[in-house]
């Protein structure tokens, strides 16, 4: 009765996965090994980096999750990395010895495997050397990132300064540099108090191994990263971390992979290329599709727009097709990130967006065109103002010189230094925030008046 969930679900699947599983006296779920041949597809062609999260459940049971990782891992979707499965009986030498040998049985390519990134709170490191040995066991950034927010967190600091670490903390790990992780550790140092340092173990953020295997990324990619593990660890908590029944969390998991249809289309690219066969059904992240979009995006423009308005746009999307990250949609509209930088998209005809570059040209920029990318379209006649469909402007000349405002530059230098003053406000602590306010109060009342009251 135990595992009557379970088996009716493995029915459901098209393609026969591994599972291995033994049950206790008292039919309750003892130890389970699961690998789906998707799964085991995707390990044998990126095998080379390998990430171990744990979830524990309430009944004191662990759910070893394997995700592949590394430069070439392109991945996209929730779990999409996940390449198998495992609850062992005991979290001890014997119990995780056993778990990994099942993983190595039933996957030749685990010899292949040149580093395993784990969490600080991975105690049975000999035994994983041990079934390893040509591997490298590191600490992995993200988990290194969770701990430290943890940290924050227990260390009951006052609000501006726990947000001011946190946002540190971010940045960092965005840019996990030689030189932006000694400021962190400097500013650690400085100001957490120095009983309190031996638990965040800072000398982690000074051993350059652990951050070697994550500094190959991008600022955009690493917040990719990071958001993406963020939600797989919260799909393997709230599935098999938030209920005593082993079999019920183990079943919600794998009912979420199937039923996920982005994981399974990723899954299905990584067969297709591992056996070098054409998919019947390219995904929405297959790399010939999105330069398939990008063409036609290309081709719209220089039918649509003018060639000097061409150009400029051009200009954009190739910044777009070096970074770009969609954040989110609503029905009106659609907020778009591509590196630091966030703007609030109009799609409806004509698109309009908050950037410098659409509000002074009216013309699609980098974020209109990453919306337009995203969502597998191209431009349409009626996205354009009036007077820039093609014949209407002869130059580049014509499209910089007419359309230039020297009100609207300075609205829009004036509005960025605003928001960015408002930033500095709100993260620094309440003694610096009153020398501040003091300053911009004195400025304020120099240039209008002490009689006018200035609102800041």
């Amino acid at each position: 009765m135990a595992l009557k969930m379970l088996n009716e679900l493995l029915i459901e699947d098209p393609s026969p996965p591994l599972l291995l599983y033994q049950v206790s006296k008292t039919a309750q779920l003892d130890t389970l090994n699961y690998q789906s041949c998707f799964m085991q597809g995707v390990f044998a062609h990126f095998p080379e980096v390998l990430f171990i999260h744990r979830t524990y459940n309430p009944r004191g049971k662990v759910l070893y999750t394997f995700l592949v990782d590394g430069p070439q891992v392109q991945l996209e979707g929730h779990l999409a990395r996940a390449v198998y499965f495992a609850i062992p009986a005991k979290e001890d030498a014997e119990g995780l010895a056993q778990m990994f040998q099942v993983f190595k049985k039933f996957n030749p390519a685990w010899e292949r495997v040149c580093t395993i990134l784990v969490d600080p709170h991975f105690l049975p490191l000999p035994t994983l050397a041990m079934e390893f040995p040509a591997a490298e066991v590191l600490l992995s950034a993200f988990h290194v990132c969770k701990f430290l927010q943890g940290k924050f967190y227990q260390l009951s600091l006052e609000q501006p300064m726990e947000r001011a670490l946190l946002t540190s903390l971010q940045n960092t790990m965005c840019s996990a540099t030689a030189g932006n992780l000694r400021k962190l550790y400097t500013l650690l140092s400085t100001y957490i108090p120095p009983a309190q340092l031996p638990e965040l173990h800072l000398h982690w953020l000074l051993n350059d191994r652990i951050w070697l295997a994550h500094r190959w990324r991008s600022r955009a990619e690493s917040s990719r990263y990071f958001q993406g593990l963020e939600v797989t660890t919260r799909v393997l908590s709230q599935s098999f971390g938030t209920t005593p029944s082993v079999e019920k969390g183990v079943t919600a998991l794998l009912r979420y992979m199937q039923q996920n249809s982005g994981d399974k289309a990723s899954f299905s690219l990584g067969l297709s290329s591992l056996n070098h066969h054409a998919p019947s059904d390219v995904s929405p992240e297959s790399p010939k599709v999105e330069q398939l979009v990008e063409a036609h995006i290309q081709h719209s423009l220089n039918a649509i727009c003018t060639g000097p308005a061409a150009q400029l746009c051009l200009g954009e999307l190739a910044v777009v097709q070096k970074s770009m990250h969609l954040i989110g949609s609503s029905s009106e509209k659609v907020n778009i990130q591509i590196l630091e930088d966030t703007h609030r998209v109009q799609p409806q005809p004509p698109a309009s967006c908050s950037c410098y570059f659409n509000q002074a040209f009216h013309l699609p920029c980098r974020h209109i065109l990453a919306m337009l990318s995203a969502r597998h379209q191209v431009l349409q006649p009626d996205m354009l103002p009036a007077q820039w469909p093609a014949g209407c402007a002869t130059s580049l000349d014509d499209i910089l010189g007419s359309k230039w405002s020297e009100t609207l530059e300075k609205h829009l230098a004036v509005a960025l230094l605003t928001e960015e003053v408002g930033q500095l406000l709100q993260h620094c602590s309440q003694e610096e925030f009153e020398r501040r306010y003091s300053t911009l109060r004195e400025l304020a009342d120099s240039w209008i008046g002490p009689y006018e009251q200035v609102q800041l």
